[in-house]
């Protein structure tokens, strides 16, 4: 086999690896959200479906497939039908160049293996251009399903998603700036040594602006104005069944991935280990960033069972008048900082 032909091979082996395990993901924090939210509110949760209910994600997966497709009288068919395929295709192409852990060795395999997709020199970039396209799946599905408050729905995400999407550009600013690099091992490279290292302590207003952005980005509470059910019944979704709406519910959780797997990799050090020396390297890297991962996406989880919803008003407000400015501010900060004490 040429050396083409094993980088080919890999990739595709990558690929099919990392769609798998986000699919099992996607199916298991739908369980486990409902279990965490359950218990969280002193309820039970789903119990039947299996022992302690661990088959519910499959039950709801056999009703989504087999469930009647619906369309509304006077719906645009082509974008009613694009609409969800955009929006969870976004979601997995943002991913591509997310990575999940350092360099390891795999069974039987005789080289090492980096654990990403594609390491682009302008990953972060790449990540921002193509989650940018993710609005126009839910813009999409709230004009097309012919209905006011799908409309309304896809209006308010769409106004929420680009005012936030500033905020979170400008988050990732001063991170990039210590490191000196768009690449995001780079950036995990560059907080080696020990917690005290990591940009979540010595980035920290970057790193609250990111969170605060990142969660309204994935419209999850209190940031979900777009499918405020009191509201809007149910927002930009409300047409859809069947697999269209499991794709929209996909590509939302995948967004949540996505963006806690960064927050793993840009502020918590990614596959370092906290303490220097200790379990570093190779599968035990991997388990770090996974852990790491798993705790942001239980914050979410954490956020929703607590927090009320903003108004839609102070939702705007917000993130123009205190997240811009002082994400501004911070860059000017870091800037200076790196001008006066370069190499440091």
């Amino acid at each position: 086999m040429t050396p083409l032909q094993q980088e080919i091979v890999i990739a595709a082996v990558k690929i099919v690896v990392i769609f798998a395990g986000l699919l099992t993901l996607f199916s298991g924090m739908t369980y486990v959200e409902r279990r965490v939210l359950a218990f969280m509110q002193f309820r039970l949760g789903p119990n039947r479906t299996g022992p302690l209910g661990l088959l519910q994600p499959v039950a709801d997966g056999i009703k989504l497939f087999f469930k009647e497709e619906l369309m509304p009288e006077g719906a645009d068919a082509a974008f009613f039908f694009l609409a969800p395929a955009l929006s969870v295709i976004t979601a997995f192409l943002a991913i591509a160049v997310v990575p999940y852990g350092g360099t390891v060795r795999v069974p039987f395999w005789g080289q090492p293996v980096d654990l990403q997709i594609a390491n682009l020199d302008v990953g972060v970039l790449y990540i921002f251009a193509v989650t940018s396209l993710g609005v126009y799946g839910i813009v999409l599905s709230g004009w097309a399903s012919n209905n006011k408050y799908t409309l309304m729905g896809g209006l308010r995400s769409s106004a929420q998603m680009f005012s936030y999407e500033l905020a979170l550009g400008l988050s990732w600013v001063p991170v990039i700036l210590l490191a000196g690099s768009f690449r995001i091992p780079d950036i995990v490279a560059a907080q080696a040594g020990g917690f005290w290292l990591w940009n979540a302590c010595i980035q920290i207003p970057a790193f609250v602006i990111y969170v605060i952005a990142a969660t309204a980005e994935c419209n999850r509470t209190p940031f979900d104005l777009a499918e405020a059910e009191s509201e809007l019944v149910a927002g930009f979704h409300t047409e859809y069944s069947s697999m269209k709406f499991a794709l929209l519910q996909m590509a939302e959780y995948v967004n949540m991935i996505t963006v806690s797997a960064l927050a793993a990799n840009l502020f918590l050090g990614g596959w370092n280990s906290p303490l220097p020396g200790v379990l570093e390297g190779g599968w035990f890297g991997f388990g770090w960033f996974l852990a790491k991962m798993l705790a942001v996406l239980f914050f979410f989880i954490w956020l929703r069972a607590t927090l009320p919803r903003f108004r839609y008003d102070q939702l705007m407000q917000f993130g123009w008048k205190v997240l811009v400015p002082v994400a501004t501010l911070w860059i000017l900060v870091t800037a200076g900082l790196v001008l006066a004490y370069p190499g440091r």
